[in-house]
């Protein structure tokens, strides 16, 4: 059994290292903190500073492939939250909400697939703290071309 007192680890047993959190290429923060809670700004599927998939599901990019981007985005959205606790992650307690905006074509209604990429990585590397609620929304675009992009709201000690 996994927890988020350990997600370097967790994360690792899954084949993913946490980068070098993005800077905030615009008027926001990467990720903040308000009581109980931590909310981690939309993050993009970045690899060494890359995207790694680009333009409309599933015309440009397959539904598996964005799904698999959107795994790559947690972990990203993990290394903002990461820095923000200064790798301190002894006050988090689960994974409160999961937020999956998908470019996809005209007629395109399968966020949900692609968005399962995002929840089924959070569920292996953490087990039930990982669990969470969550939203798949379909969107005509997404900074810098991205097909997928994903926030994340973590539950702190303290909070239901």
């Amino acid at each position: 059994m996994s927890d988020l007192n350990h997600p370097r680890r967790a994360l690792a047993a899954l084949g993913y290292e946490l980068p070098k959190p993005a800077a905030a290429v615009a008027s926001y923060l990467p990720a903040t903190r308000q009581n109980d809670l931590i909310v981690i700004s939309g993050q993009l599927p970045l690899v060494d500073g890359e995207l790694m998939v680009s333009g409309p599901v599933p015309s440009a990019v397959s539904v598996e492939k964005a799904a698999k981007a959107a795994g790559r985005c947690v972990v990203n959205a993990l290394a903002a939250a990461d820095a923000l606790l200064e790798a301190d992650w002894s006050c988090v307690e689960r994974i409160v909400r999961v937020g999956v905006f998908v470019w996809g074509d005209e007629g395109f209604a399968e966020q949900h697939l692609v968005a399962n990429g995002a929840s089924d990585l959070l569920v292996r590397a953490f087990g039930d703290q990982g669990r969470h609620a969550r939203a798949a929304v379909g969107v005509s675009g997404l900074p810098l071309g991205a097909s997928v992009e994903v926030e994340l709201w973590l539950g702190l000690a303290g909070s239901a």
